[in-house]
């Protein structure tokens, strides 16, 4: 039974500290959908998912009326489409397929829709390369369609063909949607050892492990967490992790709230909660800014990815001990252009991507919506794909690459994407070339600790 103090206080977070809910999330299952004929696909997956998320959005905006909580998003996680699609060696095939998810994500009044993926870690089906192939082309042509390519895990390594391909793609699609600034590689993620339950776009799918349908919800809170450090000032780090759990905590049970009653009022099953802390671009809504709470002048000096460290770890055991079913990534996001702190630490020089690689080591994801220059070559954004790769691998983590070489665009230039993508600065990359490094293929092998049977 919740107190009168205890509503004040999430009043107070909603109303002064950015609380949120950052997504409600429904997962749907494409499998009976799954056919080698473009068209028909198509045709099946829209009437699919028409059918079963006609009510989403509407159920979201109810809840959000009668608890007084703010749901951010609304947005539909469906099968990785290499494999509703898999028989088919047409890459027009598969656009037309994206025209109907987009089609799908407009009638349901929806964000966002993930699931325009394929899992290569340890090979590629036809199916799979076919999709690739057409992610410029899908994504330029789209507006709600999101992708993502899985080309690492700790299971199988590091498939270093799909890691060089994928630089080339996410090049030609920058090209491809070079009037906004190459936005289309906002919506594509490259991933090692990604989940099925993640309800956060760009990654976000329904894997094959999960039900017909489903709702996963994402919550936040960096504002919140800043608020309650901001009343622990000197204390020591103990203090601090125990402050931020107990924040997590209470973050964390809201969010299982509105899914349980999401669930309840669909007739879906609940999934999952993921309680990572998204930042957006609002001053206040901001991890570095927690970072800093925590004794840094600016992100991304000496002692980041300690402070990262304590914050990722704090943040996902208060969060366990408030719902039995969290999921999905779990931790903190770093994303440099969604957060005000990030870029600001980025435009005097006191995060480069170097230091963002170490954090990725200890955050939730990886290298998240970060734009580079125009001029990057295909062979070092792979090399940057594999090094995040590695990380993952290495670690039993899920890491990931947004990577947006915007075209026309240096060193010191901001791109400006609006809504919850912010606006980046663009960082530089090192130098010295990677390409023989990326041309050599094949895959790394999965490190010893991966035998684990």
């Amino acid at each position: 039974m919740l107190n009168s103090l205890e509503i004040m206080e999430t009043i107070k977070m909603i109303a002064e500290e950015h609380l949120d809910i950052r997504t409600v999330t429904m997962g749907i299952s494409l499998m009976s959908c799954a056919g080698s004929d473009g068209k028909a696909v198509s045709q099946k997956v829209y009437d699919t998912i028409t059918k079963r998320a006609e009510n989403l959005v509407k159920t979201a905006e109810e809840l959000e009326t009668e608890l007084g909580i703010p749901i951010i998003n609304k947005r539909i996680s469906v099968t990785p489409a290499s494999l509703v699609l898999g028989g088919s060696s047409n890459p027009d095939d598969f656009v037309l397929l994206a025209k109907a998810l987009d089609k799908a994500a407009t009638t349901t009044g929806v964000n966002f829709i993930g699931g325009y993926s394929a899992l290569v870690h340890k090979g590629m089906t036809t199916g799979d390369a076919t999709l690739i192939a057409s992610i410029p082309e899908a994504l330029a042509v789209t507006e709600r369609v999101c992708s993502s390519v899985n080309v690492g895990s700790t299971r199988a390594g590091i498939n270093m063909d799909a890691v060089a391909l994928m630089g080339r793609i996410i090049k030609e699609t920058a090209e491809k949607t070079k009037d906004k600034d190459g936005f289309g590689c906002a919506k594509l993620v490259v991933f090692c050892n990604a989940v099925e339950d993640n309800p956060f776009m760009a990654g976000a799918f329904c894997g094959v492990g999960e039900p017909d349908t489903v709702i996963n919800v994402g919550v936040s809170g960096p504002g919140v967490v800043k608020c309650a450090l901001e009343q622990v000032k000197g204390a020591d780090f103990g203090v601090v992790a125990d402050t931020v759990k107990k924040t997590a905590f209470k973050i964390t049970r809201m969010g299982q709230l509105v899914a349980q009653e999401a669930s309840r009022r669909l007739n879906v099953p609940f999934g999952i909660v993921d309680l990572s802390l998204a930042p957006t671009p609002a001053v206040g809504d901001s991890v570095a800014y927690i970072l800093e709470e925590m004794g840094l002048e600016r992100c991304g000096t000496h002692g980041t990815t300690a402070a990262l460290a304590l914050l990722n770890d704090a943040v996902k055991k208060g969060g366990v001990m408030a719902s039995s079913y969290v999921g999905g990534l779990s931790g903190a996001f770093i994303p440099v252009s969604e957060d005000a702190g990030m870029i600001a630490a980025a435009q005097t020089g006191a995060l480069s991507l170097d230091k963002l690689e170490a954090m990725t080591c200890v955050c939730s994801v990886g290298l998240d919506m970060i734009c580079v220059p125009g001029d990057t070559s295909a062979q070092t954004i792979s090399a940057i794909i594999a090094d995040e790769a590695a990380i993952g691998m290495i670690n039993n983590k899920t890491t990931a690459v947004r990577l947006i070489p915007a075209p026309g665009k240096k060193v010191g230039d901001v791109v400006e994407f609006g809504g919850l993508l912010g606006s980046g600065p663009v960082m530089p990359v090192n130098g010295f070339k990677s390409d023989d490094f990326v041309a050599r293929g094949g895959r790394i092998p999965a490190p010893i600790h991966s035998l684990r049977n």
